[in-house]
This record gives C-alpha cells, sequence and structure tokens, in this order.
C-alpha cells in the first residue's frame, strides 16, 4: 500500500522562525500541528508559557526528557495518519541531529510522505527574535542565547536527505513569500515524485 498522507518536518536552531511558519502553514492547510516545546511541556504537566530557565541539558531538557518528547511527536503523528489516511501533519523541533530525522522517516515513511523544511536566519535576527520572546508573555520556546550557542556546536547539518526532501529557507522574509515558497516547492516535489 501506498504512503497517502505528508508530513512536513520543520527543524532548524531556535529562533530561526521554524514555529512561526510551521504553524501558519499548517492553518493554511488544515493540517494537524504538533510542536516540541508545547508537548515537552505538557509532559512535564506545565503551562505551555511557563517560563523554564533551566541550565542547558538540565530539567525538561534534558537528553531523556527530550527523548520522551521526541518519541511523542511520533505518536502523535502515527495517530494522526492511522485514525485519517491521507492525513497531513507538521512536526516543528529542532531535529538537530541525523538519527533524529531518520527516525521520523523510519516511522512515518511508510503512511505518508516525508518533507523536511530547514529553516534558517542571521544570527542577529535570531538573537533579536529571542529578545522579543523574553517580553512575550505567550511565547512558549526557552530559547536563549547559551541554548542557541550550544545547539551550533551539536547541531548536525542535514546533508543526508535528498533535495527533493529537503528545502532550506531563509526565514528573513515576509511570511507570505515563505508560504508561497514553501508551497511551490511541494507542489514541485509532488508532481516530480508522480512523473
Amino acid at each position: 500500500m501506498a504512503a497517502t498522507g505528508k508530513v512536513l518536518v520543520f527543524f532548524g536552531m531556535i529562533a530561526t522562525g521554524k514555529s512561526y511558519l510551521a504553524a501558519a502553514w499548517a492553518r493554511r492547510h488544515g493540517c494537524a500541528y504538533y510542536n516540541s516545546d508545547r508537548i515537552r511541556k505538557e509532559l512535564a504537566g506545565l503551562v505551555p508559557e511557563s517560563r523554564q530557565a533551566a541550565a542547558v541539558d538540565q530539567g525538561i531538557y534534558s537528553q531523556e526528557f527530550s527523548r520522551r518528547t521526541y518519541d511523542q511527536l511520533l505518536i502523535l503523528a502515527e495517530q494522526d495518519l492511522d485514525i485519517k489516511p491521507g492525513a497531513c501533519v507538521v512536526l516543528d523541533g529542532s531535529y538537530q541531529a541525523r538519527c533524529e530525522r531518520q527516525r521520523v522517516q523510519e516511522s512515518l515513511a511508510v503512511k505518508a510522505g516525508v518533507l523536511f523544511v530547514h529553516c534558517i536566519c542571521s544570527e542577529e535576527m535570531m538573537r533579536e527574535r529571542m529578545e522579543q520572546r523574553q517580553h512575550d508573555p505567550q511565547a512558549v520556546s526557552d530559547g536563549r542565547w547559551e541554548v542557541y550557542l550550544q545547539q551550533k556546536v551539536r547541531f548536525e547539518m542535514p546533508s543526508e536527505l535528498r533535495p527533493e526532501q529537503l528545502l532550506t529557507i531563509d526565514t528573513n522574509q515576509p511570511l507570505d513569500t515563505l508560504l508561497i515558497l514553501l508551497d511551490e516547492w511541494i507542489e514541485r516535489v509532488e508532481t516530480q515524485a508522480v512523473a
């Protein structure tokens, strides 16, 4: 049986605009949307907007808790695809390790086409976004500059992904432009897959 669903994985380092773009694209297309920051805090019994200032790799940001978080993202995506074959699911998280991206493909490729959107922007823009986030009571992410510096060291570039699986997009553009670029890329990929 051919995969009929669609999974888009928005990934990249903190404050690269991935959640903003992922949520907007999911809304536009009526897709289920799962954000790693929200899932992490739900698993911990916390309100999503609560601030967690634990040190890097501590508390709900420990490796063990991150494993639980990313496992839960996969469980939720699988449930959606099982309940509604042909469903569209958006996963939003850093997915900074190749093994995490491979787990998504291995777990979901039978049920859905899996595409990856690598969000990038300048460090200057990232710093500006982090500062804005500190003053936003609705912000869910706890990303801070020291977290980014750690991610920068650990982040594994997505060289394992084929060009037809991966779009790298600079989010320092208007949202409407980003959504158009994303839709055009997906249409090209899907057209080539059918041809």
